[in-house]
């Protein structure tokens, strides 16, 4: 596209550019990838969300960040509203992303207050899709590679825990509604469909008509026991909630991850603790 310009760039280091609105996206999302180097993913979401704000302020940008579902960390209040304000251990392995985040929607409304800048939030629930890295090391991803390729689904824990999957398109389409539109508090995007791990993993060897066998192994530390969005705010505010079903989601991602296990041969997953992200 003619208009279009890639910039490779450390978003904790300034920069300077001329735009009307910024969606800060940037930090890793994958609990092992955020935990393989957790002082950079705080420095991501602190100082990054800071030169981005700065930016905002000087040329009078609207500024959208993604925060995250983990702002609750492990709920007490399920399904979780945008009024809910967490359960969060500050000193586990999770806190330098979910503390990281949470201290990012600070610092939105800290400049909006005090330095008028236009601002939005998502609080994004898990999501998935085609393109996803097959080492992403998260439920959909590693579920999908194991099987396919016929190995063990390893899930952490009993796998009662639940989940709530949003397609990516969806979720884009969120993102740019709420955007473009006029509020300016909290959203939460997410599929309000709740799975437990050991149900989905279940549904997945169903679709990919797996030979794998499902195992379970020690439970993750501070592991969300639930996870559900509340999206009447996003409904009401920007007239958003998700339109592809989990099930038309996946037959999509099934499908690029065989194209991928074709192109590489064989993947073996990422487990549960910290990992370097792979290119």
């Amino acid at each position: 596209h003619p208009n279009f310009n890639l910039v490779v760039h450390d978003v904790t280091e300034p920069i300077q550019l001329e735009v009307d609105q910024i969606y800060h996206l940037a930090c890793p999302a994958s609990p092992p990838h955020y935990q393989y180097n957790p002082v950079k993913t705080i420095k991501t979401s602190t100082m990054g969300t800071l030169n981005m704000l700065g930016l905002a302020k000087r040329v009078r940008a609207r500024m959208l960040l993604t925060s995250t579902s983990e702002i609750y960390g492990d709920p007490t209040v399920h399904p979780q509203p945008e009024s809910y304000w967490g359960n969060v251990n500050t000193i586990g392995p999770r806190s330098c992303y979910d503390e990281g985040k949470r201290v990012a929607e600070t610092m939105m409304y800290s400049y909006k207050n005090q330095n008028g800048v236009e601002i939005r939030v998502a609080r994004i629930f898990n999501t998935f899709g085609p393109r996803m890295h097959p080492n992403d090391g998260r439920v959909v991803s590693n579920f999908i590679i194991q099987a396919l390729q016929n190995k063990n689904i390893t899930i952490y824990g009993e796998g009662e825990q639940t989940r709530s999957f949003q397609y990516v398109s969806d979720l884009v389409e969120g993102l740019y509604r709420l955007m473009n539109g006029d509020y300016d508090l909290p959203v939460n995007l997410g599929n309000p469909q709740e799975y437990t791990v050991k149900s989905f993993a279940q549904y997945i060897h169903n679709m990919t008509k797996s030979k794998s066998h499902i195992v379970y192994l020690p439970k993750s530390q501070d592991d969300p026991s639930q996870r559900r969005p509340e999206i009447v705010t996003a409904k009401e505010k920007i007239g958003w909630e998700p339109v592809v079903k989990v099930d038309q989601g996946l037959k999509k991602t099934i499908e690029f991850f065989q194209r991928v296990l074709n192109d590489a041969g064989e993947i073996i997953p990422t487990g549960p603790g910290a990992a370097k992200p792979e290119a």
